[in-house]
């Protein structure tokens, strides 16, 4: 799904159920009447099953709702209230708010990523919370089980175990792991730096390279990518 709307940036967004029984990811997206932009939320289910999908859906509706003078780290605990007003289930999840400077506020739980853009470099906002990051930062030796343990997540965190960060990129990228560990960096990079390449390849990119797992992106334009994509007519 591409989305534009005057006022405010083009945006992308797609999802694939790949071989999984299902779909468990899901996003969200708000522009609240008068606020300065749109609140961007991509969560990720944990596990392959109803309860994580039902988790997802809440999680994300519930963060992007969130009032942008609360910040991103209230969209998180707004999207922890939600999920634990139902019997079970549990996500993963990373919110974008706009920012004052033109940028993004963004806070993160597990291992959903976002990532700056600006046409040419990307630049990764987010640290997973896996046991292979928390290993990895102690300098241990690190299994690749440890890389799909999270160690934080909507249901469970603390409000001190949420991660922020800030960007001043116009040009946003929020993946699920389907899209990031199949492609990596360079995958991803590779795939955004063809013209009018979006959300939809990455999705397909991911597939294609052997991803095992449902695969989500949101896909926020820079705006200089406007600049040089819609021409100006010119009297003769």
């Amino acid at each position: 799904m591409i989305t534009t709307r005057p006022g405010y940036p083009r945006w992308h967004t797609a999802s694939a159920q790949g071989p999984r029984s299902l779909n468990a990811d899901a996003v969200g997206a708000y522009a609240a009447a008068g606020g300065p932009g749109v609140v961007f939320a991509l969560a990720d289910g944990v596990g392959d099953d109803p309860a994580a999908a039902r988790a997802a859906r809440a999680a994300a509706a519930a963060a992007a709702r969130t009032p942008v003078h609360k910040g991103p780290v209230e969209a998180v605990l707004a999207a922890q209230r939600a999920v634990r007003e139902q019997a079970g289930g549990d996500a993963v999840l990373v919110v974008a708010m706009p920012a004052a400077h033109g940028g993004y506020r963004i806070a993160w739980v597990g291992d959903a990523r976002a990532y700056s853009w600006d046409g040419t470099t990307l630049s990764r906002l987010t640290t997973d919370h896996t046991l292979a990051e928390y290993f990895r930062a102690r300098h241990q030796p690190v299994t690749p089980r440890m890389e799909h343990v999270v160690t934080t997540s909507v249901r469970t965190t603390e409000a001190d175990e949420i991660g922020t960060a800030e960007t001043t990129s116009t040009g946003l990228l929020l993946t699920s792991d389907g899209i990031h560990k199949p492609l990596a960096g360079g995958g991803i990079r590779a795939v955004l730096a063809q013209p009018g390449a979006g959300a939809a390849e990455l999705v397909e990119a991911a597939l294609a390279r052997g991803g095992s797992d449902n695969a989500t992106a949101i896909y926020v334009e820079p705006l200089e990518a406007d600049v040089t994509t819609v021409r100006f007519p010119v009297a003769a």
